[in-house]
């Protein structure tokens, strides 16, 4: 349990500063650091299948094109990055305690919740497990592919 809420934390301190960081290429970096963060998450709490997929999709490949745009992309001045912050800083400061909220919200909501796990050992068809054991994964994949087309909306929209 310790080791979870270990790397729950490290999960949300790389995801905080993937989107505050001033540089494209550290946001980058703290989104990978984020993907194998849930990566390990998903391995401790058995889900090894939605892991490698973690590990290998987001981790690996949007990483890889992330750094690719950015390397393409011009940098802005200073006077722009720092206009940019505080534009940022100041549209999204209520997003940690947001998101603070709805997660204290779930664990009163459902405190005794568990997350069904196959038995050790126990061979089964993948999409079998998947999709009828493991919805909390499907869910955990639709909320990373999610939050990385909203991360990706707010770093490319242009101003008007």
């Amino acid at each position: 349990m310790a080791l979870t809420i270990s790397v729950l934390a490290l999960t949300l301190l790389s995801a905080l500063w993937a989107v505050m960081t001033r540089s494209l290429m550290r946001s980058v970096i703290g989104l990978a650091a984020t993907s194998v963060c849930v990566t390990a998450l998903m391995f401790a709490l058995g889900a090894n299948l939605a892991a490698v997929f973690e590990l290998s999709v987001c981790a690996g490949l949007i990483t890889v094109v992330f750094v690719s745009t950015v390397a393409m992309t011009q940098p802005a001045s200073s006077e722009e990055l720092h206009e940019r912050t505080r534009t940022h800083l100041r549209r999204y400061w209520p997003l940690p305690l947001i998101l603070l909220a709805i997660g204290t919200l779930l664990a009163v909501l459902l405190p005794g919740a568990e997350i069904a796990l196959p038995p050790p050992g126990e061979a089964s068809d993948a999409r079998e497990v998947l999709w009828t054991e493991r919805q909390t994964d499907i869910l955990g994949q639709v909320a990373v592919i999610l939050a990385g087309v909203f991360g990706v909306i707010v770093l490319f929209k242009e101003r008007k």
